[in-house]
């Protein structure tokens, strides 16, 4: 099995590095490739079994579109083959069709999942967030530059309980196509998730997946989801 986390340097907002050092954790036998931004990515030229994109900057999400603009064909190969990607923060917004920045100008996207984002700088949007992915409750947080537009339900990633969703009022959040599963959740997203991580190494063809540290990152999250049911304020 092997999983390629691209370019861990930059893409490593808001503690989103977590995420592939909890999933080493739970998949031990697995190859983890952690490829620099000085090197193009592993699955353009190998087979791989998963791809993690963590959030970036503004300047940094656009400098990854470029390197990967002209290999839209691949992505959508690999997509369609039911390779996992996972995207979390703004870096999902790289499949839709464009970024408008609040000038105006709009920067070309990979156009694999038809919606577009808008940035809202300076304004940060922030929140709490609650959902579900089919029968599993998602919990998680939110501290964004930008909102995405257009997306049709069928290929929504999480229906919205509370907080903000795509863009502020909208009901889901994030996309879906295939394995390909793109969110603005930012942080340990896997951790604090663990139902939908058990998901993904099942997906990966994990027999009974058994997680790292399971009875205390459970414990964590039925607190979490038992406060987030309260009425705690969610939007910050």
């Amino acid at each position: 099995m092997k999983i390629e986390v691209l370019y861990p340097e930059i893409c490593c907002l808001f503690g989103d590095k977590a995420n592939m050092r909890y999933f080493e954790m739970c998949l031990p036998q697995a190859e983890f490739i952690k490829t620099p931004v000085s090197e193009m990515p592993r699955f353009l030229t190998e087979d791989v079994d998963m791809v993690y994109f963590g959030s970036c900057s503004e300047s940094n999400q656009e400098r990854i579109l470029s390197r990967l603009k002209d290999h839209k064909g691949r992505i959508e190969e690999l997509i369609e083959k039911g390779v996992i990607f996972l995207m979390t923060g703004n870096t999902f917004e790289m499949m839709g069709n464009y970024i408008e920045k609040p000038d105006g100008e709009k920067i070309e996207a990979l156009g694999i999942v038809d919606f577009y984002a808008k940035r809202t700088i300076p304004k940060r949007n922030n929140s709490l967030f609650m959902g579900k992915f089919g029968e599993t409750e998602i919990v998680g947080y939110t501290s964004r530059f930008s909102h995405s537009y257009g997306i049709k339900e069928s290929d929504a990633f999480i229906n919205v309980t509370k907080g903000y969703g795509s863009f502020i009022d909208a009901k889901t959040e994030g996309i879906k196509k295939n394995n390909l599963y793109g969110t603005y959740l930012l942080g340990p997203f896997l951790i604090q998730n663990p139902l939908f991580t058990k998901y993904l190494m099942g997906k990966l063809g994990v027999e009974n997946p058994q997680l790292a540290f399971e009875d205390e990152i459970m414990k964590a999250y039925d607190v979490r989801l038992k406060e987030f049911k309260t009425d705690i304020e969610f939007i910050g």
